[in-house]
């Protein structure tokens, strides 16, 4: 605890200091006191203390110096002489034998003797504030009188500033009276004290914490703090960190700040600096960019310690988070692009990490630096740092975008100029669409298409789009389409790379097209234990099953997950197309053990190397295993999981998909509710897979069938049967709509109907086939038709062909056939004559 002296607080050594040169004095004999320290630290105070301790009768010279007297010849002396000795002239006008062009021997001794004189019958005390800021010719007359005081009751006492130490240790360190003075920054103890009298109440302890840190024991900054404080009606008993963080910050600007330009202008620039590029930045880049030096560097952030505006060490950090706000509020904004341009230019020039240079260049909005934006994004990528490796790549691609194309044409210069622009484009696009696919999967769609568009050939294209390869983009048509277009591309040449192919006709099967199939499975014939045969075993083994092969499906699925030939086990495949496929394949077969163990893997090896996207996969894979093998909780578990990646990923059509796995789940544990209301809350894209649309309609009609709307379940799960038959999914095992259409049926009485849709649902072995039902009854027969199916029908009757209904309804002839298939199995029968009959109208001859 430090007790007040009058107004100073946490200025016991001191006084106690000035208190003994007092009694000195009163002894007879001489003191020079200096008082150090930084603008605001309490100088003044203390010099102002003393004649209030200086025994009574004492003579009081006094003297403040200012920058604009330094002009005028011994103006320092003048004010200390003038008031006893009566000058003649005004401010600054020389004494007796004081001339303009110096002070001589002559003068000097003058005054000398006058001092000697006034202090012949009592003490002299000579007070001089802001020392450093005198006149040359009054700085001699203070150093020469200085050291003459060996027999005189004579007590000086001058401030300076922190900078003007080793000056006077030069000059007047021999003296054995010589008296330094360092004051100290207030406590915390002091501070809250000050701040409670300025108060006038005891404040906020966290108040008072902030007031001492911003302030760094500054008595003057506290002060000029506090008043803002006041001023802004901050409550003392509960403030608002937001809003005394501003106040604290204009208060440094004014202050500290103001001090720091005056007094040391390269202290400054480097505060510029490391508040604009931030306090990490080297010593090196610092000294290049103010061209002082290294040296001058580190004497700077000393200097800023000092200040409390920067921590010790290297580098340094800011003490307070006001600080940084209170200097860049003092840097306009093409100051801050000027400072950013040179440190990316300085940064390059000493081959700085590419991070940080690319850092640089971006908040400059520099025109060059393609090249390190291209490093910096694969490094951010290659330490997990999606998020800046995408800054870094689409700033690289915008550059490129913004020089336009080469020059004429015809010129093989030009030629060859626009092919490195493409190359470069093509490479910044992929590598850009690999970092999306960890963060953001339609963005990854986009740039899969823009490398689909290259000009660089087939080849290229192919090799470009099998680095972006993921069943993650198949669950959207957009993301679908450049794989299958440049795939059929590919498979059109005579001699396609085998690797290519391979990945890429995998990708495609997966989204039900057969581009370049038969190429790509007489490639993979040739070699089949290589990777990439084994992706395209993966893939072909779920096209297999989904179109009812299922002892082939099984066999290649469990190849695939065996996995290839020589693979370390636990290696993460180069492609998760494979393995995805290959969870699918035994899902649809039967085989849940083998699909649940090669998800569990898929999960463990993709998380390992930050592969959100193939554990989101994942994990809807085991959703369907553990809803199949009724461990609903589990289920839902998983498809939480995904939807939560789904949506992290910017993926529309995969968070439908597990929200639909999850509002099945939530179905089998009794929360109909809750799953009504999250499917109702996760919009549908658009373009999805007939898949996942076809899992939508699966999960809305198994809500609807929960709620009792059996009418409108029925409608659901036919319509995800058709769905699925649009994309050649024919295996009742994949979606198992025609189970769930068949309990509505039988919940609306409609046991004909439900047998008829079991017909095409999978039997136990073993198992009669099931009697076909017999044709209904034309009124009957009506009532289980969809409208769509009877204005179909109606035509067929009246004797339309398919292409004929087909442009009267406007729907492809495709649409048209597949209602004629539902209908005929719905109705028991085989041919248009049978369907007349059925609902009552006869055929025209």
């Amino acid at each position: 605890m430090h007790s007040p002296n009058g107004d100073l607080y946490h200025r016991e050594r001191e006084m106690g200091l000035l208190q003994g040169a007092v009694g000195e004095l009163a002894l007879g004999r001489p003191t020079v006191a200096t008082i150090h320290g930084p603008h605001g630290i309490g100088k003044s105070a203390l010099l102002n203390a003393v004649p209030r301790l200086l025994p009574p009768g004492t003579l009081v010279l006094r003297a403040r110096c200012h920058p604009s007297e330094s002009q005028f010849p011994y103006s320092m002396v003048s004010q200390l002489f003038d008031p006893v000795l009566g000058g003649a002239g005004g401010p600054g006008t020389p004494g007796p034998g004081l001339g303009e062009a110096g002070p001589t021997h002559e003068a000097l001794l003058g005054l000398l003797r006058t001092t000697r004189s006034l202090a012949v019958d009592r003490p002299v005390a000579i007070l001089v504030d802001d020392l450093t800021n005198a006149d040359p010719h009054s700085l001699r007359w203070f150093s020469y009188i200085a050291r003459r005081l060996d027999d005189l009751p004579v007590l000086m006492v001058a401030t300076l500033p922190a900078s003007a130490a080793a000056q006077v240790a030069e000059q007047l360190g021999p003296l054995p009276y010589l008296l330094r003075l360092w004051p100290e920054p207030l406590c915390p103890t002091c501070t809250t004290e000050l701040v409670d009298r300025a108060f006038d109440s005891p404040v906020d302890q966290e108040l008072a914490a902030l007031c001492h840190t911003l302030a760094h024991g500054n008595p003057l900054v506290l002060h000029d703090l506090v008043t803002r404080l006041r001023r802004t009606h901050v409550p003392p008993g509960s403030p608002d960190p937001e809003q005394v963080l501003p106040i604290g910050a204009q208060a440094l600007s004014e202050t500290v700040l103001a001090w720091l330009d005056e007094d040391d202008p390269c202290a400054s620039e480097l505060l510029t600096q490391l508040a604009v590029l931030g306090p990490d930045t080297e010593p090196a880049v610092s000294a290049a960019l103010s061209k002082h030096g290294e040296v001058h560097d580190q004497q700077a952030r000393e200097t800023l310690v000092r200040a409390g505006l920067l921590e010790a060490g290297a580098p340094g950090r800011f003490t307070h988070t006001a600080v940084r706000p209170a200097v860049l509020a003092r840097v306009s904004a093409h100051e801050r692009l000027v400072l950013h341009g040179r440190a990316a230019a300085v940064l390059a020039r000493l081959g700085a990490p590419a991070r940080q240079t690319a850092d640089q260049l971006i908040l400059a909005g520099c025109d060059w630096g393609i090249d390190v934006l291209r490093g910096a994004g694969i490094q951010a990528a290659g330490v997990g740092d999606h998020e800046s490796a995408a800054r870094y790549l689409r700033r690289a691609l915008t550059l490129l975008e913004q020089r336009g194309a080469p020059g004429a044409e015809g010129d093989e210069n030009a030629a060859k100029e626009a092919r490195e622009r493409e190359e470069s484009f093509l490479d910044l696009t992929v590598r850009l669409g690999a970092v999306e696919l960890h963060r953001d999967l339609d963005s990854c769609s986009r740039q899969a298409a823009a490398a689909a568009d290259s000009p660089l050939g087939p080849v290229r294209r192919a090799e470009a789009l099998a680095r972006l390869a993921s069943p993650a983009l198949v669950s959207r048509i957009e993301g679908a389409q450049p794989f299958v277009r440049v795939c059929g591309e590919l498979a059109a040449l005579p001699a396609p790379p085998r690797e290519h192919l391979l990945r890429l006709t995998a990708q495609t099967l997966l989204t039900g097209h057969r581009s370049g199939l038969r190429r790509a499975a007489r490639l993979a014939a040739a070699d089949p234990g290589d990777p990439a045969a084994h992706v395209f075993a993966g893939a072909l083994a779920a096209a297999a099953a989904a179109s009812g092969r299922l002892g082939t499906a099984r066999r290649m699925a469990l190849r695939v997950a065996a996995g290839p030939a020589g693979a370390p086990e636990g290696t993460a495949p180069a492609s998760t197309a494979g393995p995805v496929g290959a969870a699918l394949a035994l899902t649809w077969t039967g085989d849940l053990d083998g699909a649940a163990a090669l998800a569990d893997r898929l999960i463990s090896m993709s998380r390992a190397s930050d592969d959100h996207a193939t554990t989101l996969l994942a994990h809807l894979v085991r959703s369907e295993v553990r809803h199949r093998r009724d461990a609903h909780t589990d289920a839902h578990t998983d498809a939480e999981a995904a939807l939560h990646l789904a949506r992290r990923l910017n993926a529309p059509a995969l968070a439908g998909a597990a929200a639909a796995a999850a509002a099945r789940a939530l179905v089998g544990l009794g929360r109909v509710a809750e799953a009504a209301a999250l499917l109702t809350g996760e919009p549908a894209a658009g373009d999805a897979h007939p898949f996942i649309k076809a899992l939508s309609l699966q999960a809305h009609g198994t809500v609807a069938a929960a709620l009792g709307d059996h009418t409108a379940a029925v409608r659901l799960f036919l319509d995800c049967g058709h769905r699925l038959a649009l994309r050649g999914i024919t295996h009742p095992g994949c979606v198992t709509w025609r189970a769930q259409a068949a309990a509505s049926y039988r919940a609306l009485g409609e046991e004909a109907a439900s047998a008829t849709i079991l017909d095409g649902a999978p039997r136990q072995r073993g198992t009669a086939p099931r009697p076909r039902p017999q044709p209904r009854q034309p009124e009957r027969a009506r009532t289980l038709l969809s409208p769509a199916e009877q204005r179909v029908a109606e035509l067929v009757v009246r004797g339309s062909s398919s292409l004929e209904v087909a442009e009267k309804l406007f729907l492809s002839k495709r649409t048209v056939d597949t209602h004629l298939g539902r209908i005929y199995r719905k109705l028991g029968i085989h041919s248009r004559h049978e369907l007349a009959g059925a609902i009552g109208e006869e055929l025209p001859v």
